[in-house]
This record gives C-alpha cells, sequence and structure tokens, in this order.
C-alpha cells in the first residue's frame, strides 16, 4: 500500500466475477474487506459476514456490486440505516440512471455520502486492477473513495453529480454497441467482396474507420490484437450484458426526450441475436459469425 494511503475498513455486497477480483485486490492492498454475497464463494482475504446489513456495519465505505436497478435499490434500503454517518455508499453496478440518483438521495438524507461509479474493463481489468470507473456524486465522497479506486483501477474519472457515473457508462456503451454492430458488418461485406480480412483490418486500422471495436478488440480471429474472437468468442463482454447496457441507454434516451435511432437498432439486434439466435453467453464480437452466416434480407 501507498505510504500516503491510510487502511479501511469496507463492506463489499456482491462478490460475483466482477466483484471478487475487486475485493481482493483491496485486501491484497493492506483494506479490511467484510463481504457478503448470497451464492458466490469468499475471495481469498475477504471476512464473509452473515448479511449485508453486518458487513456494512461500521465500514468507512461500503461497495455494492450488484445485477440491477431494482436489486440495487432494495440492498441499500437495508444498508442505509446500518452504514455510520459519514461514510461512503459506492455503487459499482450497471444501473438506471434513475436508481442511481434515487438510492444516493436516500444516502445523503440519511448523512451518507453516494457515489456511482460503474466499471469500463470487464472481469481482466478488475482481475489486473485496471478498471476505468465513471463517477457521479459529491467531490466529498468521491475525495474518500479515491484511494480504492486507485487500486482497483487506473482510472477514475469524476463526471459529475449523482447519476453521472451511470449516465457516461451507458453513453460509452451504446457507441460500442453501435460500432462493434457495424465492424462485424464491415468484414461480412468485405468477405463477399472478396477483400482479404488482414488487408482490410490494415486499411480501416489506420484509417477514418478507425475505433476501439476494430484497432482493440477485432472482432475477426487472426487479425489484430489477440482478443475473445480468437478464443472460439468466450466472453470477454458477454451480448448479453451489452443487450443489458444498450437497453439501459435506450430507456434513459426515453426518459430524457432524446432520439438515439442507432442506439434503439443496436438494442434490437443484440436482443434478437442473445434471445432468438445463438448469442447467449458468448462474447457481443460474435455478431461477425452472425453476419457472416446471413444474406441480405
Amino acid at each position: 500500500m501507498n505510504k500516503e494511503a491510510k487502511a479501511m475498513k469496507i463492506g463489499f455486497i456482491g462478490l460475483g466475477n466482477m466483484g471478487a477480483p475487486m475485493a481482493a485486490n483491496l485486501v491484497a492492498a493492506g483494506h479490511s474487506v467484510a463481504g457478503f454475497d448470497t451464492a458466490a464463494p469468499a475471495p481469498e482475504g475477504v471476512i464473509m459476514a452473515a448479511s449485508a446489513v453486518e458487513a456494512a456495519h461500521t465500514a468507512e465505505v461500503v461497495i455494492t456490486m450488484l445485477p440491477n436497478g431494482t436489486i440495487l435499490k432494495a440492498v441499500a434500503a437495508e444498508l442505509i440505516p446500518a452504514m455510520t454517518k459519514g461514510a461512503v455508499l459506492l455503487d459499482c453496478s450497471t444501473v438506471d440512471v434513475a436508481s442511481a440518483r434515487e438510492v444516493a438521495a436516500m444516502a445523503e438524507a440519511a448523512g451518507l455520502g453516494a457515489l456511482d461509479a460503474p466499471v469500463s474493463g470487464g472481469v481482466g481489468g478488475a482481475a489486473a486492477g485496471t478498471l476505468t470507473f465513471m463517477v457521479g456524486g459529491s467531490d466529498a465522497a468521491f475525495a474518500i473513495a479515491r484511494p480504492l479506486f486507485d487500486v482497483m483501477g487506473q482510472k477514475a474519472v469524476h463526471c459529475g453529480p449523482s447519476g453521472n457515473g451511470q449516465a457516461a457508462k451507458i453513453c460509452n456503451n451504446m457507441i460500442l454497441g453501435v460500432t462493434m454492430i457495424a465492424t462485424c458488418e464491415a468484414f461480412a461485406l468485405a468477405d463477399k467482396l472478396g477483400l482479404d480480412r488482414q488487408a482490410m483490418f490494415d486499411v480501416v486500422s489506420t484509417s477514418s474507420g478507425q475505433s476501439w471495436s476494430m484497432n482493440t478488440y477485432c472482432p475477426a480471429p487472426g487479425v489484430g490484437p489477440k482478443s475473445p474472437a480468437d478464443n472460439g468468442y468466450k466472453p470477454g463482454f458477454a451480448a448479453d450484458l451489452m443487450l443489458k447496457d444498450l437497453r439501459l441507454s435506450q430507456a434513459a434516451a426515453e426518459g430524457a426526450d432524446a432520439d438515439t435511432p442507432m442506439g434503439a437498432l443496436a438494442a434490437e439486434l443484440y436482443a434478437r441475436f442473445v434471445e432468438d439466435e445463438d448469442g447467449r453467453g458468448r462474447d457481443f464480437s460474435a455478431m461477425l459469425p452472425r453476419f457472416e452466416a446471413r444474406g441480405r434480407s
């Protein structure tokens, strides 16, 4: 641990694929972590509590990593009365903006700090401590949690007041969903036009069509840096999770009266891929073999 950083007492609720390595990194950095999960086993060094309330009791920061806004609100309603005044409720789940703001208002009314801090970087980033956090909430709460972000990730961007972390996450992932579909469509078209995939990559990755989907996470096996395409499309970021985020983006767009036709179409395509085709449990870049197998309809 950095000599200037003090060991903190942390509660961690939700120790699944993302939460477990994040909690383990906090323990490895010298923090005391009490954890709770309804099903997942204890990460090494985490003291498992009998309940979420017990894990949160006397903690300086309580971190939650939960599946959706409904569960977050239910858990927060239990945690908030048990937390010490002045402590920070740090939610790292990806949920709807309205739920994030509702939980923050509950926490602040009880004399707590509140941050919504969804992450980017996937399970690999959680294990390596290289996540990016998009953070909404007060300056004071952000300052308290900052040393923990430095342990669990490589970057934390304070995006403004409560809910803005979730807003940044869903806007980012709407772009990602749209650009991955466009990248996969373009490779499938290149195949049908007789253009070699490596030549396609060499041109696009250094031209105006470049994107993270092409340059860093190329959906074509054997082309560009190693990606899930080179591992049978086993998920780095599952198509199911992309669908969740795209639906969150469209719910937010509806609430804000924002016109997002490409985001809406991406959500429809991923819904078809995950719910009606073979996309469930595959990486979101597995859209490429989907388009390869299809003709123009």
